[in-house]
């Protein structure tokens, strides 16, 4: 844990003035002049679509140009093959930068107004993941270039983090203490708008219940069999009547991920993976238990057997303020997207699907004005972000890398994202994260502020219990079962 004492200790002086602009336009410009290799990268992350843990290349393509920069990098950490840490610089303050790439199974679409799925491939970036890397290490390769010219002591590292989307990979990372000495996290997503309000989220863990039954003839023998399926069907109808009694921000859903091969055959196995979700960590586990609960039932009355393994669970967001504010800022001056011509058209095009209280499009080029959102919900996702900063100060924003109205996960995010309206919103995030980041190294009150309201909200008998207990990482989590293997 760091302390205030050998924090002060270790940093330099206040900048004198003028200082911090000085540094602040020279990561610009840096941005700036490498703009369009960010966006081969990007769109290079974008074709690939690769799934959680599963992103060798989309991996390997981050590391490599953070090598050929400088970095030294650390790969396969936490147990994790597509994890990494790069690291630069050396001594405090230790200021990370977040990085996600992985792609979203079952959705895609080409780079086209229209719905176009794309033939043959099963995976999209529609949480904009692919530009979420690619733009924090066009952060982290700005403030080296600043660190190196300018001799800035501390030490910048980039944490390439996989499977967010449902894989946790970040809150294995935290259990396997890489965050441990750092001293101020920043990161940021894909969204419809540009905004960094301290914000919370939702906690969630997540678990694939398996069902063994007996297979026989459906017609000829059905006396014999005992379905997997009937299991799977009768947890689901208990956990659904189950929703009148839970607390009403609770969200619980789920998908049966194998069913049986053919209507004749009674299926011997099947499974349905659940998600449960709620504001508080200690709620989502007393309605985790319900959930399992509900399996076990299910399995005596078909009976079958059952078992369930835990995939993921992830803490809710910790707001800071005082790291919002100095993000808020920092993204204000930087501004937001100014659509050309043919990105207008394409965006007026894509707004004809989107519901009709859609945002007009000239909000991409705004950043929403400051707001405590603190004790509120501002929307129903989750993120392992959360493990993040319940062990880090941390702060994040958004930028509108989609047409103003589109949701997350859907076929508008994926197109939008793998054009020059994506990556303009990334180069936003880039520069908002970059002069963040030349801020924190250069004002060591920020971080003690930061310090001390992290303190006060985790308060003083905080201990880190994971939600995903002691579990390896799941790393063949998105293989499709098929039958039992």
């Amino acid at each position: 844990m760091r302390t205030a004492i050998a924090l002060l200790a270790s940093l330099a002086l206040l900048p004198a003035p003028g200082r911090a602009q000085d540094a602040k336009e020279m990561v610009l410009q840096h941005v700036e002049a490498h703009a369009a290799e960010y966006e081969r990268v990007a769109m290079e992350i974008w074709d690939l679509a690769e799934v959680g843990y599963q992103e060798h290349r989309s991996s390997g393509l981050l590391q490599g140009r953070l090598a050929e920069h400088g970095f030294q990098i650390t790969p396969g950490v936490a147990g994790i093959p597509t994890a990494f840490v790069a690291s630069y610089g050396s001594g405090e303050p230790v200021i990370a930068i977040l990085a996600e790439f992985d792609a979203l199974p079952g959705i895609n679409q080409d780079r086209t107004p229209e719905r176009n799925p794309v033939e043959g491939k099963g995976a999209g970036h529609a949480c904009g993941h692919h530009l979420f890397g690619t733009g924090s290490t066009a952060a982290a390769l700005a403030v080296k270039d600043w660190m190196e010219s300018t001799g800035q002591a501390g030490t910048l590292r980039l944490y390439g983090t996989p499977a967010e989307e449902g894989g946790a990979g970040k809150a294995y990372m935290v259990r396997a203490g890489l965050f441990d000495d750092v001293d101020v996290v920043l990161h940021w997503h894909a969204g419809d708008r540009n905004m960094a309000d301290p914000t919370s989220s939702l906690a969630n863990k997540s678990a694939k219940f398996r069902f063994t039954g007996i297979s026989a003839h459906a017609a000829g023998a059905p006396e014999r069999g005992r379905s997997a399926l009937d299991a799977v069907e009768a947890m689901n109808h208990m956990v659904n009547m189950m929703r009148e009694h839970v607390p009403q921000e609770t969200r619980i859903h789920y998908v049966i991920t194998y069913g049986g091969a053919a209507p004749n055959v009674i299926p011997d196995f099947a499974e349905v993976f659940y998600y449960v979700r709620n504001p508080d960590p200690k709620n989502v586990l007393s309605i985790f238990e319900r959930v399992a609960q509900a399996a076990e039932g299910a399995a005596l009355g078909t009976g079958t057997t059952m078992e369930y393994e835990v995939i993921h669970g992830i803490y809710n967001l910790l707001p800071n303020v005082a790291l919002a504010q100095m993000v808020h800022s920092n993204l204000s001056d930087v501004g937001g997207v100014t659509y050309t011509d043919q990105e207008r058209r394409f965006a007026e095009a894509i707004r004809t699907t989107l519901p009709e209280n859609a945002p007009p499009l000239e909000s991409a080029g705004q950043v929403k004005p400051f707001e405590l959102l603190l004790g509120a919900r501002a929307g129903g996702g989750s993120t392992d972000v959360g493990d993040v900063s319940w062990t880090v100060p941390t702060a994040g924003l958004r930028t509108a890398t989609w047409v103003p109205g589109t949701s997350s996960h859907s076929w508008q995010a994926v197109a939008a994202g793998g054009t020059t309206i994506g990556t303009k919103g990334m180069l936003v995030a880039a520069k908002a994260l970059a002069t963040s980041a030349v801020e924190l190294f250069l004002d060591p009150n920020l971080i003690l502020q930061a310090r001390a309201e992290f303190e006060e909200r985790r308060g003083p008998d905080y201990e880190y219990i994971p939600l995903l207990g002691d579990r390896d990482p799941p790393l063949d989590y998105r293989n499709a079962p098929g039958a039992r293997q």
